[in-house]
């Protein structure tokens, strides 16, 4: 690897770009050349996507789903920079964008960057596939701050994935998105989600496992935004020279390097 590396941001004026920012300029290792603004924004921080494009080692995209699939695939087109990708809210068609941008270039994508969540993911899995779907049932509460315009959140999808995982099922086949009115007998194996929005909340979760004679509660709440950013800049330095291909943080708490 060859520093320092050269990191450009999407979304670098988003309450969690401006954080990534503040830590990328407090390390000697990353040379910050700039935010990628919206068209037509100015500001001085901003740097064309052009320039980024060309110029950067690693892009850090914070900012929407639908520019995200689309960096990527401009990206993918000239065979890089990498890409660490934080945005939420994919549908289908942007994922199948990013994962056919992956084949050019190394993309890494995750819901959330922190370390102790992405641990609390590995234990939903083990969990999921060690207690019987016939008997407990899974529950993911998750609360966001007012601003956030996506549910469930990126993180809580995660969760579900790591729960269907480790249920060997597909999270499609078994999720239940909020309920409302007569809504019936709970399925067997069905995989629930509940949003909370308000106030200034950075990020909580929660995992119910819930049988008919005890419960286990698995949670995970963030303090602030900086191990966010933290997180992003390990995936920064690990994603460097890696081959083309999707990554996970998994992949970067699971490596020796």
């Amino acid at each position: 690897m060859t520093l320092p590396i050269k990191v450009a941001v999407a979304g670098s004026r988003g309450r969690m770009g401006q954080t990534i920012v503040a830590v990328l300029q407090s390390d000697e290792a990353v040379d910050y050349i700039g935010g990628i603004g919206r068209p037509g924004q100015v500001d001085a921080d901003f740097i064309d996507i052009e320039t980024a494009v060309e110029t950067a080692d690693v892009i850090i995209d914070f900012s929407t789903a639908a520019s995200a699939a689309t960096l990527a695939e401009r990206c993918a087109r000239r065979g890089g920079p990498a890409l660490v990708i934080g945005a939420t809210g994919f549908d289908r068609g942007e994922e199948d964008r990013i994962a056919a941008a992956a084949r050019q270039i190394p993309i890494l994508r995750s819901g959330n960057f922190s370390i102790g969540l992405n641990m609390l993911t590995g234990l939903v899995s083990q969990l999921s596939g060690i207690l019987p779907a016939e008997t407990w049932d899974i529950e993911i509460v998750e609360a966001h701050h007012r601003r956030k315009v996506d549910a469930p959140s990126g993180t809580a999808l995660m969760i579900g994935e790591a729960a269907a995982l480790g249920r060997a099922v597909p999270l499609e086949t078994v999720e239940r998105r909020g309920r409302d009115g007569l809504t019936g007998v709970r399925p067997q194996g069905e995989i629930g989600f509940s949003a909370v929005r308000g106030g200034g909340i950075v990020g909580e979760h929660s995992v119910i496992f819930a049988s008919e004679e005890e419960v286990i509660t698995i949670s995970h709440a963030a303090l602030g935004r900086d191990m966010f950013a933290r997180g992003a800049l390990a995936a920064t330095r690990w994603i460097v020279g890696k081959p083309s291909g999707e990554y996970t943080m998994s992949d970067v708490l699971n490596s020796d390097q």
